[in-house]
């Protein structure tokens, strides 16, 4: 053997796995210098008023209270809180979950509830807005896809205007919105593409996209660029997201983290415990990591 060729063989694997290790050390100290931002889905608290949920929220780390219409604005900013994902408009029914941007027949409407959604966010410093496909209805995944982006590149330029992007949520099919149609985190992507703009996302909710498909992890590592927020969710029963459900949350939060996420992270459990703030906090706990 030729010492000459095995000193630089050698050389030459050190020298390998030092840049491996330092790569794996970069990655873990990015994702280390990322944290999550806590936010709050109102709706999962009715029976608190906002202001009060606002306050407690506050003392434990919670930087949003989310899924507000534009009159409950004032008093999260009141509290210093941010409104990371803006509710909904809705007229006549168009515009909620079950009737919404794959019907052509809605589009008119929606052109309009959103044009004045996106002003009212904007005008706030809100920049994310929700959005649904709507429910089938005998509609195929093909031509609802069609629908929904020729109805949503009809708002698109206004929000792109006022750098607010709108976020279509993946929603279960199977246990809480039977026959919705963005109920595949592949058919919501095929949808992002089709429409090509950043101002146009998903909203991965991990409840839902466990009950649909798992493998949440792997679709994080893969598809975040699609990903503009997350919502959390106790699997079964959409409760706690501690040890009495099946998802392991710390683990979850790490690979959001890893992807260089800087958004926020909605707690979107029922409580089913009496403190329903004490719950709150124990999720807020749960995700920082």
């Amino acid at each position: 053997m030729n010492p000459s060729l095995s000193r630089r063989s050698a050389l030459a694997c050190a020298a390998a796995v030092t840049a491996a290790l330092g790569q794996r050390l970069t990655a873990a100290d990015a994702a280390a210098k990322v944290k999550i931002n806590h936010s709050a889905c109102k709706w999962c608290y009715s029976k608190i008023p906002l202001d009060d949920l606002c306050a407690a929220g506050k003392q434990f780390g919670l930087q949003s209270v989310e899924l507000l219409d534009p009159p409950d604005f004032a008093t999260v900013k009141k509290h210093g809180l941010h409104c990371a994902m803006v509710s909904f408009p809705q007229k006549n029914g168009i515009g909620t979950i079950s009737k919404a941007f794959n019907r052509l027949e809605h589009h008119d409407t929606l052109v309009e509830i959103y044009t004045e959604r996106i002003k009212q966010c904007a005008d706030a410093g809100f920049k994310q807005l929700i959005c649904f496909s709507g429910n089938r209805a005998g509609l195929d995944d093909e031509a609802g896809l069609k629908n929904c982006a020729t109805g949503l590149k009809r708002i698109l330029p206004l929000a792109e205007k006022h750098g607010v992007t709108l976020v279509m949520e993946l929603l279960n099919s199977r246990v809480n919105h039977k026959d919705y149609q963005c109920d595949k985190s592949a058919w919501g992507i095929a949808l992002c593409k089709a429409i090509g703009s950043e101002r146009f996302k998903l909203l991965y909710d991990i409840y839902h996209m466990q009950i649909m498909e798992g493998d949440v992890i792997a679709t994080i590592q893969r598809d975040h660029q699609y990903f503009a927020h997350y919502h959390t969710g106790g699997v079964p029963g959409r409760n706690e997201i501690d040890d009495t459900q099946e998802l392991n949350y710390p683990a979850i939060m790490r690979a959001i983290q890893a992807t260089g996420y800087k958004g926020y992270v909605g707690q979107e459990f029922i409580p089913k415990r009496e403190d329903k703030i004490a719950s709150l906090k124990q999720g807020v706990q749960i995700c920082t990591v």
